[in-house]
């Protein structure tokens, strides 16, 4: 299933695209409906499709395994590392008091893609066609900030255009964020062995990022395809953060060398990360040339954010809930793309663009579905980072709104941080969570109040357009566009318009979407 998923490709012609970067750049940049289509389609044809029978296979061979460690499935032993019987309602509560703020957001951005592509294709009752918002997953929305900025005369908190930086440059910049804390520095085979760019001799590789420990104590490696990106450069300290954990639990028995609990290990480079994208660090490390404080930079700066961080919520919750319904039996191969798109729609409020049907295997696009990581923790780390933001915050001296904090050179932010990484899974992570922030529960509270300002605005700028919160129009799909090549369903890879090239091809799309940009 990996190999399948690294090497899928879509061919408009005889130059064919890889996820990353081609796919991945027509996501994030096109603005053209039909490209952005083709480029969704193309992409879950032939990545999720060949893989539908043998997911089915590796579903029963894993529930096979996890019985034999007496669990009942694989479903419920990836559930057992919490530690805690009320996990899924602990799970369902958290996601109950984000939902209104994610409404507002979703509802916002709505309205705005209405205003672009028109009543056509957006339904201001219904859910979003899944390829308009920037992602191939639709899992984050900051790439279509351009399209939604709330105060377009005030400065742009974007700086890809300002970086000048190369790969192994952003790493390095990263490596010095967690040395300011009086964290550790990256090992020298760290730099000798890491792939931090897309190899260039014909490999292929799956460049989804990930961080990789050897437990040998000294080798620990991240695999990238960077691109020199401000999305990019957080990934990369997100990415950097695992292997940070990984330096310092080293010490502990191997058995103890995880995270407290799988979200740590996530919320780690992502706490930083809250640091990094202040428009006062960036400012600092130099690629913010001017500073500005005022409270529309701040909406600017902090609906950024919840394009990143909030809409991506419901899609880190859903994708386990999938999971878990696929390993108990709860959805049975004949249903997998149907409740994939149930909980999709229902969790997200967003929809296939085209008809899908269980032909189709949809799951199978996302990489942690082919390549078996659960998904979770990451709904999980993104309220632990805001608890632990908010202490570190706490410790480095900041006062003020949380979004301002930066905790950049306090060591004394550092210190808090230290402790939580060295335990590794040595002690139950409530324990953890309790010795670092005087609670042994999650919470979302810290999340809310650092969104609180554009909460409050997004409510305003909905009550005034008179939106509708949630899509009523449940079961609304889009239509496809005139002249959209409608067979590309049956072959991904089939060569179009006799031949033509790539541009050509997409100059072609873009003089048929004269109605629909």
């Amino acid at each position: 299933m990996d190999s399948i998923y690294s090497t899928a490709k879509v061919c408009p012609s005889e130059e064919c695209w890889s996820l990353e970067p081609e796919l991945t750049e027509i996501m994030a940049t096109s603005r053209s409906y039909k490209r952005l289509l083709y480029a969704w389609e193309g992409w879950h044809n032939a990545s999720g499709v060949p893989l539908r029978s043998l997911y089915s296979e590796f579903v029963e061979l894993s529930n096979k395994a996890s019985r034999m460690d007496g669990v009942n499935d694989t479903g419920a032993y990836w559930r057992s590392w919490y530690e805690s019987p009320t996990f899924e309602q602990d799970l369902e509560n958290l996601f109950k008091q984000l939902e209104p703020l994610y409404q507002n957001l979703h509802a916002f951005v709505r309205r705005k893609l209405y205003n672009y592509y028109g009543p056509k294709y957006i339904n201001l009752k219904g859910p979003i066609p899944a390829h308009l918002l920037g992602n191939m997953w639709s899992q984050t929305w900051n790439n279509i900030y351009n399209m939604m900025i709330p105060f377009p005369d005030k400065s742009n908190v974007d700086v890809t255009d300002t970086m000048g930086y190369n790969a192994t440059h952003m790493f390095r910049v990263a490596e010095e964020f967690f040395t300011s804390l009086g964290l550790l520095k990256m090992p020298p085979e760290f730099w000798d062995k890491a792939m931090l760019e897309k190899p260039t001799d014909g490999r292929e590789v799956v460049c989804h990022a990930s961080a990789w420990d050897f437990y040998n104590r000294k080798d620990f490696r991240i695999k990238q395809c960077t691109t020199v990106t401000m999305e990019q450069l957080f990934t990369v300290h997100h990415e950097m953060g695992h292997v940070e954990y990984y330096l310092q639990y080293k010490e502990q028995p191997v058995s103890f060398r995880r995270g407290a609990n799988p979200g740590f290990h996530e919320a780690v480079g992502d706490v930083l990360s809250l640091s990094v994208s202040t428009p006062k660090h960036l400012h600092t490390i130099g690629l913010l040339e001017q500073l500005t404080d005022d409270a529309e930079s701040d909406i600017n700066y902090l609906l950024k954010m919840a394009l990143e961080k909030i809409a991506f919520l419901p899609f880190g919750y859903l994708i386990d809930q999938w999971r878990w319904g696929v390993f108990s039996g709860r959805t049975p191969p004949e249903r997998y793309n149907a409740d994939w798109w149930y909980l999709r729609t229902k969790y997200q409020g967003i929809c296939p663009p085209t008809r899908r049907t269980e032909e189709h295997f949809d799951a199978g696009a996302k990489y942690h579905i082919p390549g078996n990581t659960p998904y979770i923790r990451y709904f999980v780390s993104f309220i632990l980072q805001f608890q632990f933001h908010e202490k570190l915050c706490q410790e480095a001296g900041h006062t003020g709104p949380l979004h301002k904090c930066d905790i950049y050179r306090s060591k004394e932010a550092g210190a808090v941080l230290e402790k939580v990484l060295k335990a590794g899974s040595s002690k139950p992570w409530t324990e953890v969570l309790q010795e670092a922030l005087g609670t042994n529960r999650m919470d979302a509270s810290p999340l809310m109040s650092y969104f609180e300002p554009v909460t409050t605005w997004l409510q305003e700028q909905n009550a005034k357009m008179g939106e509708t919160l949630g899509w009523p129009d449940f079961n609304w799909v889009p239509p496809v566009p005139e002249g959209y090549p409608e067979d590309i369903g049956k072959n991904a890879c089939k060569l179009f318009l006799l031949g033509q090239n790539k541009k050509n091809y997409l100059m072609y799309l873009d003089k048929k979407s004269k109605a629909s940009p």
